[in-house]
């Protein structure tokens, strides 16, 4: 899911088994775009792709939403498309880095649907990737994109306040975030590309059992995993996973159930070419 620089601890650290702890709430947000994609009654999906498609959970979500297309998955991570493929072995599914896929020569395929969910947050220049992605699609087709809009959530804050602190400061000093932008700024980049341009942005509230354990172990399948990749030890992001469940515990106090409730704002695009 990750782009392939981020990517190298993927196949080590079981990424795939992590990611999907949490599948069902990782697969409400992609069920809730995939809904709002809007396929007319006379319009047939006939090809669509999942980039980023992960361990196959949103890739399963878009067979559903087009039965009638051929659907496959591309994502950087080995680790993913071995998960992808045990879930749903009929596909076919592809190692690429989704800034070069998005690039291929002209003649490539082009798509009625694609789908990104959860993924272009790890990839830089989106004012350049985005119209790429467009230009993917056939005439009529629909590019559907969520992404995680919560860097200014307690979650991300802490993480970059602690790898500020000492001993982690030198070694974490590279590790940044793709920058983001509100929704303004992409109904701007693809109107003027796109027939239809509908943004929107949903916060979750996901009760998660187990006190700020839970929150950790949600965050190490996806915020956490550039900090923990640069660091140079197991000792290490021992270290630094004990700190930050220290302040997560302040942060995200749990009910006397032991539930925390993880708030987590999501933006939506869904982008239909003319």
């Amino acid at each position: 899911m990750l782009n392939n620089a981020a990517d190298n601890t993927t196949t080590r650290d079981g990424y795939a088994k992590q990611y999907v702890q949490f599948e069902d709430e990782r697969t409400r947000p992609v069920r809730d775009l995939l809904a709002a994609v809007p396929i007319a009654p006379e319009q047939t999906i006939g090809t669509a792709v999942d980039i980023g498609c992960g361990p196959g959970n949103s890739t399963g979500m878009l067979m559903a939403r087009a039965p009638s297309a051929q659907v496959s998955g591309v994502d950087a991570s080995a680790d993913m498309l071995d998960a992808a493929r045990e879930r749903l072995p009929q596909l076919e599914f592809e190692l690429a880095d989704i800034a070069e896929w998005s690039v291929r020569r002209s003649d490539a395929p082009r798509y009625d649907l694609i789908l990104a969910n959860a993924v272009l947050q790890w990839l830089p220049d989106h004012d350049t990737l985005f119209p790429r992605l467009v230009q993917r699609l056939a005439p009529g087709g629909h590019l559907a994109v969520q992404m995680p809009d919560n860097l200014d959530e307690p979650a991300h804050r802490l993480l970059r306040e602690i790898a500020a602190e000492a001993p982690w400061a030198e070694r974490l000093a590279g590790v940044a975030r793709t920058e983001r932008f509100d929704a303004r700024h992409y109904y701007a980049l693809l109107a003027p590309l796109c027939a239809r341009v509908d943004v929107w942005r949903t916060t979750y509230h996901h009760p998660l059992a187990g006190g700020p354990d839970a929150v950790v172990e949600w965050f190490k399948g996806s915020a956490m995993r550039p900090f923990l990749a640069a660091l140079g030890s197991d000792e290490e992001r021992a270290a630094f996973t004990a700190r930050y469940r220290e302040a997560i515990a302040r942060a995200y106090p749990a009910f006397d159930n032991g539930v925390v409730l993880l708030p987590f704002p999501r933006l939506f695009i869904v982008a239909t070419r003319g």
